[in-house]
């Protein structure tokens, strides 16, 4: 073989050296890292006493999305900061109550953590934002006694408020932070009719429509933010004011929302409450949001952009049995 030849089969031999090395084994395997997380905030409570149960692992828990079992990578308790919407509902039934909460609200505010952000809002056809995020007790204190003195006489929407402080939460400064909404509410929507009163829903939001229930929890599912209600129930009755209530066809046009399905889908809870109890039951609440469990996983299945996939939690059939009678409360999905 002339030397030409051998010098071009000698680099012939080097480069299938080189491709052979930079490619992998035949008995390797390739993997692809999906690096989506999803975080799930999850409560163990007991049936009866609706007590936090505590000290739970992350072999207790179980995870599936879309009925799939999934492997949970992450788990902790009382790590991540809060960030917090207080929303005021500024219905007659209501105002009486937060002079009574404004009252002790610094001290029921002690039981955050330095870390946790505190925002003030107040609704009724549309949302206000009196403290926008703060760590200063002092800050959201005087904005919650600002709030007892405020009075509105527009009719009140629960999706409008709700969607708004989910808006609201996304402006907070820690992104890894838990977002919970506690809404104080008669449960009452107060929708007078559109036939009565038609100026007044254009001038309370400026010529837009409000946003409906399915906007809400789609704001509510995309940001993983938990709803929980302190509930008053309303001294009112329907008929004592009927004006309150709406026509059923504006309750159509103007749906109001309802408190427990906003805490179910989203794995909060709905606490009722007299006047003298506020402040303790605030105080309360916050504790318990301190004493969630937060669970991330790595989905098994690739899904396409903007599917919801449905997520239950549940305990592991061991110490399901061990703690008896309790419930597990986490959001039910979330929109890749």
């Amino acid at each position: 073989m002339g030397t030409r030849a051998l010098l071009l089969l000698a680099l012939e031999l080097a480069v299938a050296s080189v491709l052979h090395a930079q490619s992998p084994a035949a008995d390797q395997s390739v993997f692809r890292v999906d690096v989506h997380v999803v975080q799930v905030d999850a409560q163990v409570l007991n049936k009866k006493t609706r007590r936090v149960t505590p000290s739970l692992t992350q072999d207790d828990f179980q995870i599936l999305e879309d009925n799939v079992p999934q492997k949970i990578s992450s788990f902790s308790q009382d790590k991540l900061p809060l960030s917090i919407v207080l929303l005021f509902d500024l219905t007659e039934s209501v105002r009486p109550v937060l002079k009574s909460l404004a009252e002790g609200a610094l001290e029921a505010l002690q039981h955050l953590k330095p870390e946790d952000e505190v925002t003030v809002m107040v609704y009724a056809a549309t949302a206000e934002v009196l403290q926008p995020a703060t760590t200063d007790r002092a800050l959201a204190a005087a904005a919650i006694e600002k709030a007892s003195r405020m009075e509105s006489e527009e009719a009140a929407f629960f999706n409008e408020g709700i969607y708004q402080a989910t808006e609201e939460l996304a402006k907070g400064q820690n992104p890894s932070s838990r977002r919970v909404i506690i809404w104080f509410t008669d449960d009452v929507p107060n929708i007078p009719s559109e036939s009565s009163t038609p100026l007044r829903y254009r001038r309370s939001l400026k010529g837009a429509m409000p946003h409906s229930q399915k906007e809400a929890m789609l704001a509510l599912f995309q940001s993983g933010t938990v709803v929980c209600s302190l509930m008053k129930q309303s001294d009112i009755s329907v008929a004592d004011a009927p004006g309150l209530w709406a026509h059923p066809a504006d309750r159509m046009l103007y749906p109001p929302g309802e408190v427990d399905k906003y805490a179910a889908a989203t794995g909060g809870q709905v606490i009722e409450y007299k006047k003298k109890e506020l402040k303790d039951k605030l105080a309360a609440l916050i504790d318990d949001l301190r004493m969630r469990y937060s669970l991330g996983y790595h989905p098994s299945a690739q899904k396409p952009k903007g599917k919801f996939c449905t997520i239950k939690v549940r305990l592991a059939p061991e110490i399901k049995k061990q703690l008896g009678g309790v419930i597990v409360e986490a959001r039910q999905g979330y929109y890749r």
